[in-house]
C-alpha cells in the first residue's frame, strides 16, 4: 500500500526568552518587529528553524542574529513547545521556546527582520501593560516562572552575574527575579553554607563601597541541597 501524503504543512520556529538583571530589576530582551505579521509590535526574538539545523542550533543562531549578543557566557535551555493552531496568522507554526539567562549584556543590536532590540522590565509586560505579538506574553510568563523556580534548586542565579561576584550581588539577582527583599545575613549564611553553590576566589573588591567584600565564583554543584526556597510573599507567576 503506497504511503499517504500528509495534507498538513507545519513550520517549526524557535522563540527566545532572554533574561538579565539590571539596576535591581529583571529584564527581558524584546525586538520590535520590522515585518508582518504584527509589524511594529514588541516580540520575543526568534525565527524559523532552517532545514539543516537542530533546535539548539537554531536557538543559538537566532540569539546572535536578532540581538547581536555574542561572546557571552549564556545559559540556554529548552523551555516548552507552543502549538495552538491560531497562534500565527501565516499558518501552522509550532514554536519551541528557549530560556536564556545572561549577565548584564549591554546594548543589543537588532537583526535583519527587527526594527529595534532593547531590554524591557519584565514585570509590567507580565501584567499586560504592553501587548506582545503572537502568544509571546504567555511564553514570557512561562520563562520567568521557570527562572524563578530554577533559582530555588539550582545555582543558575550565578548565570546573571559576571564572574567573579559578591554575595550581595548574587542576593540582588534573587531579589530581582523573585520580586522580594531578602535578609542579607540569612542569605549570606544560606549561600555559603550550601555545598558546591559558590567558592571563594581569595580576592576582594570595594566596588560596592564600604568594607572590601569577598569575591566568589560558581561552584561545582548542579543541584542545591538544601534548596533556596522563595519567601511566601515573593512575586507569584504571572497568569
Amino acid at each position: 500500500m503506497p504511503a499517504m501524503e500528509s495534507p498538513f504543512i507545519i513550520a517549526v520556529a524557535v522563540d527566545l526568552v532572554i533574561l538579565t538583571v539590571h539596576d535591581g530589576a529583571l529584564e527581558v530582551l524584546l525586538v520590535t518587529r520590522g515585518i508582518e505579521p504584527h509589524r511594529g509590535r514588541l516580540a520575543l526574538p526568534g525565527g524559523f528553524v532552517l532545514p539543516d539545523e537542530d533546535l539548539a542550533g537554531a536557538a543559538s543562531r537566532e540569539l546572535a542574529e536578532e540581538t547581536g549578543l555574542t561572546g557571552l557566557t549564556v545559559h540556554l535551555e529548552q523551555l516548552a513547545t507552543y502549538g495552538h493552531p491560531g497562534r500565527d496568522p501565516r499558518g501552522r507554526v509550532v514554536a519551541v521556546a528557549h530560556l536564556a539567562l545572561v549577565p548584564n549584556a549591554g546594548t543589543p543590536v537588532a537583526g535583519s527582520d527587527a526594527a529595534d532590540a532593547r531590554w524591557y522590565r519584565a514585570e509590567p509586560l507580565l501584567q499586560g501593560r504592553n501587548r506582545l505579538a503572537f502568544d509571546h506574553r504567555r511564553i514570557l510568563a512561562d520563562g520567568v516562572d521557570r527562572a524563578r523556580a530554577k533559582l530555588e534548586y539550582s545555582p543558575l542565579a550565578a548565570a546573571f552575574c559576571p564572574p567573579p561576584f559578591t554575595i550581595a550581588e548574587l542576593r540582588r539577582v534573587y531579589e530581582a527575579v523573585w520580586g522580594t527583599t531578602l535578609d542579607p545575613r540569612n542569605f549570606h549564611r544560606k549561600v555559603t553554607g550550601t555545598p558546591g553553590f559558590v567558592e571563594p576566589t581569595g580576592a576582594t573588591t570595594n566596588r560596592q563601597g564600604g568594607r572590601p567584600a569577598q569575591l566568589y565564583r560558581r561552584g561545582s554543584a548542579t543541584v542545591l541541597h538544601p534548596a533556596m526556597l522563595r519567601p511566601a510573599e515573593a512575586a507569584p507567576p504571572a497568569p
